[in-house]
């Protein structure tokens, strides 16, 4: 029995809360779930009791193999009870349980019989659960049935066969696809729902194919879709068209805007959204597109549902960050919802304003925010701080009071990810206007004092290093630093030693007074802070008399570091100490995520190298290993780079083929990796001919063939070519040639005779990027300036219509094959300027950094200025060459 409801006593924040499900045990319901095999059967207890195993079913309770079988069979004796109420019961039961096959025979006749039942309610439910329990031969037996269903008159029963035909359509769709017409008439049906799964179901089985997709849509919108959720489905696929054809008519006009725009005027609130996203949503949207449905949005924004709100602001606030002029004309309507009781939309509408608002409308928004982000959880306060800093870059004279804001509401209560996004404004901010730089640092001084975490202490230490030293006043910033050696945690405390490190290094004036400082380090408790401060002094020749601090220590200091972190740890780890010290420059300098990077198809083993061990060893240097074994290619120096396996046939071709390029100084050789996947057949005499018409100045020097390729055994047959000097590309079409013999699978013994085959390959490309390592350093500006301009090249470039400045960056990445550094590959979604910084090693190991501009020049035209800096002017002029042609 129910317990009484508890009365809330106002001392009291939780509710005493009841649940029907409170301590049941999976054996005591097992022991009740006998009152099914009752010669009388109780319908209100039996159901009570299935209620249980369904609540112990989906809480994750496991049920032993014997323990579902004799609850199944139970259960199968209730069909004879003939309570509807226990029969849907029973029918969920039987889907949760989901019964072997050998056991599904046993309901198969009753559930069929349920399905030809005059009760719809009986059909409907027999279907899904027919449909969910049966395997593809049972399935063919009851095609003819859910065929009829499809079609039938009642739409409940109809829309149970359409929902199953879409689960089918996972595990058979070969039967599935057999109900096209049935389908075809089900979306004809005035029956909402029958619309909706028949319109879902239709494009699912036609999905592969694009013109039957494309037809479908094109039929449908003309008028004949009625169901509010089915026209929202047709919208969606609708885009989904536009996306694929991307093509313009000869008038201009974009294919099926009408229609879209057409939907704006339906009559049900879902369609009207589902139009106005979709619009807001298309490639390369217009302002003349967008008008309609962000004058539809804005009516939305005064609506008295919530949920019509919260899609609205959420809309608009993503159109913002494209076309933030777009959306000005709804600024009065979503100040209105800065008030809004829900929490949700009132944050969107305050970080849309953020986004929209101009230079004079600031102070005013401000006053607002700070008002309600005390009444926000730290999610929402997140969005909030981003739109900020958006706003902030976006008018650098008012970075006064943003500051002043995210400086006040740092020091009030939050977690660690709200937080984290406060500094990290804050430093963005300091870093992109020099004129916040001296508020931005004394902000997060007076942070640090009082800073419950770790990771951002030392984050805003490091911080401090960097940028301190170069204000007006550095020695006012040691106070904080030292404050916290006395104050913090062995972490901290270590940071807060190197951070004083580089005032010393950097600041003659400071040098003394840091040298105390450190001294006083050398007695601290924790090992790490007294080494670093050891360390230090050392590097500074601070050992009580004052001296200059020479370029040595600053490289020490603050110069880059041109291994991965990753490559370091793991020759680290591999060195076995000995009488020679550790030698960096034995670290490999290429970034891989694994040792061998050769692609496995579905089935097949794997069809790379095979010769180098696996193992912790670099790719690179297993690759180099084996190519000088070869005496062909021992002359050819040391190896620069080896690409990723590139694929030159389809998944489940006869012959499995890859190719990796190997880069030297002088030279290229490429690699064939071939897999023969015919149990009947051995290939012999294995070579791949590459025809290099394509490739000028590239002139082949040798081959080296394979002898014999058994089944599905792995080998590799190798060609080298001769460079032209400098940067040389070209493209080269291979062919497989090689001599047949047929295999007899029972004895494994190879016929004499064979025959010779060809098989064409796809073609090879030597690109920009194969001479390039992708190396990162640590410290982007310090590497920048020290590189010094002697050899910097810059030049602007037109990088002609893009969709997005994202897209932009990426191309440049990918032609040029460096490694981004400092995360500048990513680009924020409402930019729109912004600066990459790449580095790597062009061939002949030459360093290369590279400091890319993007700006927005125009609708879509993106505009670039590329400054590179290297240690040979040649190389410099070559990577502008790769630019302006690619």
């Amino acid at each position: 029995m129910a317990q009484p409801l508890i009365k809330k006593d106002d001392d009291r924040d939780d509710e005493a809360e009841y649940s029907p499900f409170l301590g049941i045990e999976k054996g005591a319901v097992l022991q009740e779930a006998r009152v099914f095999h009752d010669p009388q059967l109780d319908p209100r207890r039996c159901s009570q009791v299935i209620t249980k195993l369904l609540y112990l079913l989906n809480q994750g309770e496991s049920f032993t193999k014997v323990e579902a079988t004799e609850v199944f069979f139970a259960v199968t004796k209730l069909f004879q009870s003939k309570d509807i109420g226990l029969r849907r019961m029973v029918y969920l039961i039987i889907k949760e349980l989901s019964p072997s096959s050998d056991e599904v025979i046993i309901v198969t006749s009753s559930l069929m019989k349920d399905m030809n039942s005059k009760s719809d309610m009986y059909r409907a439910n027999a279907i899904r659960v027919l449909c969910r329990i049966i395997d593809g031969t049972l399935l063919t037996q009851i095609e003819r049935y859910l065929k009829q269903a499809i079609v039938d008159k009642n739409p409940v029963v109809a829309s149970a066969a359409l929902v199953s035909g879409i689960h089918l359509l996972q595990t058979n769709p070969e039967i599935v696809k057999r109900w096209g017409n049935e389908v075809q008439e089900a979306v004809q049906s005035r029956a909402a729902l029958v619309q909706f799964h028949a319109l879902a179901l239709l494009h699912q089985i036609r999905q592969n194919d694009r013109l039957a997709v494309s037809k479908l849509v094109t039929s449908l919108t003309k008028g004949t879709v009625r169901s509010p959720l089915a026209q929202c489905l047709l919208i969606r696929y609708t885009c989904q068209v536009i996306r694929e054809t991307g093509v313009n008519t000869p008038t201009g006009d974009r294919p099926f805007y009408d229609y879209l725009e057409g939907c704006l005027r339906h009559k049900a609130e879902m369609v009207i959204f589902e139009a106005a996203r979709a619009i807001t949503e298309l490639s390369g949207v217009t302002n003349r597109e967008l008008t309609p449905a962000i004058t539809v949005l804005q009516l939305f924004l005064s609506s008295s549902k919530p949920v019509l709100r919260f899609a609205a602001v959420r809309t608009l606030n993503k159109v913002a960050m494209t076309h933030p002029l777009a959306v000005t004309n709804c600024n009065i309507d979503m100040e209105s919802l800065i008030s809004d009781q829900n929490r949700s939309i009132a944050t969107l509408a305050i970080t849309t304003l953020l986004k929209t608002g101009n230079e004079s409308s600031v102070d005013r928004l401000m006053k607002q925010i700070t008002n309600f982000m005390s009444d926000i959880a730290d999610e929402f306060k997140i969005v909030v701080v981003d739109a900020i800093r958006s706003l902030c870059l976006k008018f650098p004279l008012k970075y006064r009071s943003l500051m002043n804001f995210l400086s006040n509401i740092l020091r009030e209560e939050g977690g660690f990810e709200y937080k984290k996004a406060i500094v990290d404004s804050i430093v963005i901010l300091i870093r992109d206007i020099p004129d916040a730089k001296e508020s931005g640092l004394f902000h997060l001084c007076e942070f640090i004092e009082d800073c419950e975490f770790t990771y951002l202490s030392t984050q805003i230490l490091h911080f401090l290093g960097d940028e301190g030293p170069k204000t007006s006043d550095p020695s006012k910033y040691i106070r904080y630093i030292y404050n916290r050696v006395i104050l913090e945690n062995a972490t901290v405390r270590s940071s807060a030693v190197s951070t004083l490190a580089k005032y010393g290094a950097l600041v003659e004036s400071l040098k003394p007074r840091v040298f105390i400082l450190l001294n006083r380090c050398l007695f601290d408790s924790d090992d790490e802070v007294r080494d670093r401060a050891t360390l230090y002094l050392n590097t500074l020749r601070g050992d009580g008399s004052e001296a200059e601090t020479n370029s040595e220590a600053k490289e020490f200091l603050f110069g880059s570091l041109d291994v991965p972190l990753v490559n370091l740890e793991k020759s680290l780890k591999n060195y076995e100490p000995s009488e020679e010290a550790f030698d960096i420059d034995s670290v490999p300098k290429e970034v891989k995520s694994q040792p061998l990077a050769e692609k496995k198809a579905t089935g097949k083993k794997q069809t790379g190298l095979g010769a180098p061990p696996a193992g912790p060893k670099p790719v690179v240097d297993a690759y180099e290993k084996t190519l000088s074994s070869i005496p062909e290619f021992s002359s050819f120096g040391k190896l620069f780079k080896s690409s990723a396996p590139f694929e030159l046939t389809e998944a489940e071709t006869e012959y499995a083929v890859n190719v990796v390029k190997h880069i030297f100084d002088d030279h290229v050789v490429f690699q064939y990796n071939c897999t023969n996947t015919i149990p009947e057949q051995q290939l012999e005499n294995v070579t791949v001919i590459v025809d290099a018409s394509e490739a000028e100045g590239f002139a082949k020097l040798a081959v080296k063939p394979l002898t014999a390729l058994p089944y599905d055994s792995p080998g590799q047959t190798y060609v080298a070519f001769e460079k032209p000097e400098g940067l040389a590309f070209g493209k080269f079409s291979n062919t497989l040639r090689f001599i047949v013999k047929e295999v007899d699978t029972s004895t494994g013994d190879v016929e004499d005779d064979g025959v010779e085959d060809e098989y064409q390959l796809e073609d090879v490309e030597i690109v920009a990027a194969d001479y390039m390592l992708k190396i990162g350093v640590s410290n982007f500006r310090n590497a920048w300036e020290g590189m010094g301009p002697e050899c910097e090249k810059v030049d602007e470039y037109g990088l002609g219509v893009r969709e997005s400045l994202a897209e932009a960056v990426s191309a440049v990445i990918s032609i040029l094959g460096m490694q981004p550094c400092e995360g500048t590959e990513v680009v924020p979604s409402n930019s729109r300027s912004h600066t990459c910084l790449l580095s790597g090693v062009f061939v002949g190991n030459v360093k290369v950094l590279v400091r890319l501009s993007f700006g927005i020049d125009g609708p879509k035209q993106v505009a670039m200025k590329l400054a590179v800096r290297s240690e040979d002017e040649a190389v410099s002029d070559a990577i502008h060459d790769i630019v302006a042609s690619g």
